[in-house]
């Protein structure tokens, strides 16, 4: 990462502690500025509050699931356009979802970290649509 931009901000939204923070220790690790929800209310909250770059999605959330959250956001003026990297246990995803990239549990640190990378909008700064990760 460039040192004149600011680091990227990343929601990981994950019920599993354990798996939260792999996923939190990796990308900080690699620079990122991270935050952590817990579940998928606890995720629109953080998001309407002060919206990130990007949004690291599990679908098996508690409450409200990793679905809502996604049509949550995609009806929001300025949620819609941040990118979803969705991490799910399921082998399939529901075709009619627009999110920027789907990866299946287990995810490996060196698979979350490029997916994130490929995913960012082109500045850290601008929420923009992913269109490179389908």
């Amino acid at each position: 990462m460039s040192s004149t931009l600011r680091p990227a901000t990343i929601l990981i939204v994950e019920d599993d502690a354990e798996l939260r923070g792999l996923y939190r220790t990796s990308l900080a690790l690699e620079g990122y500025t991270v935050r952590e929800a817990r579940s998928g209310f606890e995720a629109l909250s953080s998001i309407d509050r002060d919206p990130p770059d990007l949004v690291v999605l599990d679908l098996g959330l508690p409450g409200i699931d990793g679905l809502a959250v996604r049509q949550e956001l995609a009806a929001g003026v300025q949620s819609r356009r941040i990118p979803i990297v969705i991490v799910t246990a399921s082998a399939s995803v529901p075709k009619n979802i627009d999110v920027a990239c789907v990866l299946t549990k287990p995810v490996a640190a060196h698979e979350l970290l490029q997916t994130v990378a490929r995913c960012l909008p082109p500045s850290s700064s601008a929420i923009q649509g992913c269109d490179v990760c389908h």
